[in-house]
């Protein structure tokens, strides 16, 4: 009979903490890993600032791009405008009526419109206030010292729900 030959077998490592040929070192302890903590964290924070700043410089490039592209787009747009208010004009004329009541009546047309936007301008101008965040991130008077107040400290934009007396 032919003998069979057999292959070594591998040695598996131990599992950590036990010995043998195997067995990997014991855990670092606490005060050495903060240590290696604390010799990493110079890396990963400029890594992040670095990052951080490269964004920004993009956000930057971008940012303009968007500001010059929002100027010609206002350029366009209003240039379109006045084109439809002159074919408007010119319309009314066509149908007989005198020049000057046809600008009258574009006149009053943008000046409603105008108006209803700077009523809803001032309908969402209170919403700037960011009155909820002030509330949460400011710390609350302490109620000992509330009638000690003098009238000059007192918060000159109401909370949210608050009555403005005159």
């Amino acid at each position: 009979m032919a003998e069979t030959a057999t292959a070594p077998v591998p040695e598996t490592p131990a599992p950590p903490g036990t010995s043998g040929p195997g067995a990997s070192a014991p855990p670092d302890s606490l005060l050495q890993q903060l240590k290696g903590l604390a010799r990493e964290l110079p890396g990963l924070v400029s890594d992040r600032v670095e990052l951080l700043a490269l964004e920004l410089q993009r956000a930057t490039q971008a940012l303009f791009h968007i500001v010059a592209l929002v100027v010609a787009i206002a350029i366009l747009g209003v240039t379109v405008w006045l084109a439809l208010w002159a074919a408007l004009i010119s319309l009314l004329m066509q149908a007989g009526l005198p020049l000057l009541a046809a600008l009258l009546l574009t006149i009053g047309i943008n000046g409603l419109v105008i108006a209803v936007a700077v009523a809803r301008m001032h309908k969402l101008m209170p919403r700037l206030a960011l009155s909820a965040t002030q509330r949460h991130l400011t710390v609350p008077p302490d109620p000992r010292h509330s009638h000690e107040t003098h009238a000059d400290e007192r918060s000159p934009v109401p909370a949210a729900g608050q009555h403005v007396s005159h």
